[in-house]
C-alpha cells in the first residue's frame, strides 16, 4: 500500500515538472520571437524597421501588438497583396501585418482601415497616411551622384507628386510633411545598394511615437 502511494505521489511531482516546463517554455516563445530571417528579438524588438511597414492608420508600436487581434481581415482585404501577417516564429509580434514595400508597397486603397475591427489601423484618409518617411540616399542616387544621370522614377511613381516629392534642379527632393510612407519609391527605385537598402528607402518615423493616454 505505501509503494502504490508512493509512486503516485512520484508521477503526481513528474506532472507538475512537466506542467511548470510546458509553462516556461511558452513564456520563454513569448518573450523571445525569431523573426523572418532567423533572428531573434525581444519583447521590445519590433520587426518594423527600415521598408517593413505597418499599413495605413496603425496605433504606435508600443501598443500595436496587444490591441491587434490577428483577425486577419487587412490581409484578407487588400487587392494588391501588399499585407503579410508574421508566421508564429515572431513570437509575440505572430499573426500581425506587414507591408514589405520592397516587393509590394502601398497603393493606399485605404480598404484595411475600413475592415479592421478594433481600430488598431485607424480609419483615415489617403492624405493623413504616414506610414513612415522617404529617405533618399544622395550618395547612392544616381540623379544625386553623377551630373548627366536623369532618373526621376521616385518622382514619377509618387501619388502626391509635386506635393510629397519635388524636382530641385532635376534632382529629388522629399517634403517631410506630404509624405505617407506609401512606398512605392522604394518599389520603383532602380538602385539597389549592397546592403539591401534602394537609392530611396521609408524609415518608419512615427511608428514610435509616444502614446498619448
Amino acid at each position: 500500500m505505501k509503494s502504490r502511494k508512493k509512486s503516485i505521489e512520484k508521477n503526481r511531482s513528474k506532472n507538475n515538472s512537466r506542467r511548470s516546463f510546458l509553462k516556461l517554455s511558452a513564456a520563454a516563445a513569448v518573450l523571445v520571437g525569431i523573426s523572418e530571417k532567423g533572428q531573434a528579438f525581444t519583447i521590445k524588438g519590433s520587426p518594423v524597421k527600415t521598408n517593413v511597414l505597418r499599413p495605413p492608420g496603425a496605433v504606435p508600436e508600443e501598443i500595436f501588438p496587444s490591441k491587434c487581434i490577428r483577425c486577419g481581415r487587412c490581409v484578407e482585404v487588400c487587392p494588391y497583396k501588399a499585407i503579410r501577417p508574421l508566421d508564429i516564429r515572431s513570437g509575440i509580434y505572430a499573426g500581425t501585418p506587414l507591408i514589405f514595400v520592397k516587393e509590394v508597397p502601398c497603393y493606399l486603397c485605404m480598404k484595411c482601415v475600413e475592415v479592421c475591427p478594433t481600430g488598431t489601423l485607424r480609419p483615415i484618409s489617403q492624405e493623413e497616411t504616414r506610414m513612415g518617411l522617404a529617405v533618399i540616399d544622395k550618395h547612392a542616387c544616381i540623379t544625386w551622384n553623377q551630373e548627366l544621370a536623369l532618373c526621376r522614377t521616385c518622382y514619377n511613381v509618387c501619388p502626391f507628386k509635386e506635393k510629397a516629392i519635388k524636382l530641385n534642379e532635376l534632382r529629388p527632393v522629399v517634403i517631410d510633411e506630404y509624405c505617407t510612407g506609401c512606398g512605392l519609391c522604394v518599389h520603383g527605385c532602380q538602385i539597389t545598394q549592397q546592403n539591401g537598402k534602394k537609392a530611396i528607402n521609408i524609415e518608419p518615423i512615427y511608428a514610435y511615437r509616444p502614446v498619448k493616454w
